[in-house]
């Protein structure tokens, strides 16, 4: 058996082994593989039988050049880098890794607002350029500082992950609606279920935690934000095509929201031109919400049980059955 992974690099950069995925064969790793040369990557497959990526694309050009492809694991929750409705003519399960990182991207939304709220990387770093020891008074902040506590908190996809947030804010003391699934007891406890229009009336935070999906892609644009709160507050770190940037980048500009905060990009890694860059008060984190040693380290774990049962003959978490 002869497996290949295209792109090891994000998922380890070192600090995990790959030792556990030789017991399956000989293991053939890649740091980076472009992702714009199929051919490449058709001919670093070559006549492996288990393919692992992340980002990399399976498409059927590749399936096409690799006649031996029996499986292609995916190191990531996402899968639209595969081209999995082909794999399944072809009879090739397509798996992925469905839950690893719920309450570390919970964790890292949060972490976006605590830091448009309180600028605690900016003040630290004022604090070492001398402008704490230069202040006349005993303390000194430039920018507003904002309590959560009493506010409302917008979660739009309110799955695990939106789950996760809005209990999250509720220990903060802030008051959670929610829209965009279907109603369950669990998130009855947590949010009050409204509609997207009144959702984003009466919410002082929107944070997305929606897949992306025909009907999702750019759910906030000028439309949408025109019904949010003036000086709101947007978070993402979701999915970038959940935005439209330009649209989010003017009403930060003019002061319609008062800050965003996205982890994510429509095209990733983010383009030098991309509007969010340039917009005023937009705090932009390069797509790590995921990348905890502990979340890589389930996903491999993931990967490798999903690689077990394929060849026991009982595949697990196949998107394309």
């Amino acid at each position: 058996m002869k497996l290949v992974i295209l792109d090891g690099y994000a998922e380890n950069p070192g600090d995990l082994r790959w030792d556990a995925l030789r017991r399956f064969g000989e293991l053939t790793v890649y740091d980076r593989t472009n992702p714009d040369d199929a051919e490449e990557i058709a001919r670093r497959i070559g006549g492996a039988e288990i393919v692992i990526t992340n980002k990399t694309p399976v498409s059927r050009e590749v399936f096409d050049a690799c006649k031996n492809l029996r499986l292609v694991a995916v190191l990531a929750t996402g899968y639209n880098i595969v081209d999995a409705a082909y794999a399944k003519q072809r009879g090739i399960p397509v798996c992925n890794v469905p839950t690893y990182g719920t309450d570390a991207v919970a964790q890292y939304a949060i972490a976006l607002l605590l830091e448009i709220c309180s600028q605690v990387g900016h003040h630290s770093a004022a604090v070492r350029a001398g402008r704490w020891s230069e202040s006349p008074d005993f303390c000194f902040w430039d920018t507003p500082l904002i309590e959560l506590a009493g506010k409302t908190m917008g979660i739009i996809g309110f799955g695990r992950i939106g789950r996760a947030v809005g209990r999250i804010a509720r220990a903060m003391g802030m008051r959670v609606l929610a829209c965009g699934s279907r109603p369950t007891e669990e998130g009855r406890e947590i949010a009050g279920y409204v509609g997207l229009p009144e959702l984003l009336r009466q919410a002082d935070v929107v944070s997305l935690h929606c897949p992306l999906t025909p009907q999702t892609e750019k759910i906030i644009n000028r439309e949408t934000l025109s019904m949010m709160k003036p000086g709101a507050i947007l978070l993402n770190n979701a999915r970038g095509a959940l935005l439209d940037e330009q649209a989010v980048a003017d009403a930060l500009n003019e002061g319609r929201l008062y800050a965003a905060g996205v982890d994510v990009a429509s095209s990733e890694p983010i383009l030098a031109d991309n509007p969010l860059l340039t917009a005023k008060n937009c705090f932009i984190t390069p797509h790590i919400s995921w990348a905890c040693k502990e979340c890589r380290e389930r996903i491999l774990q993931a990967t490798i049980e999903n690689i077990a049962a394929f060849l026991a003959g009982s595949p697990v978490n196949v998107v394309n059955p």
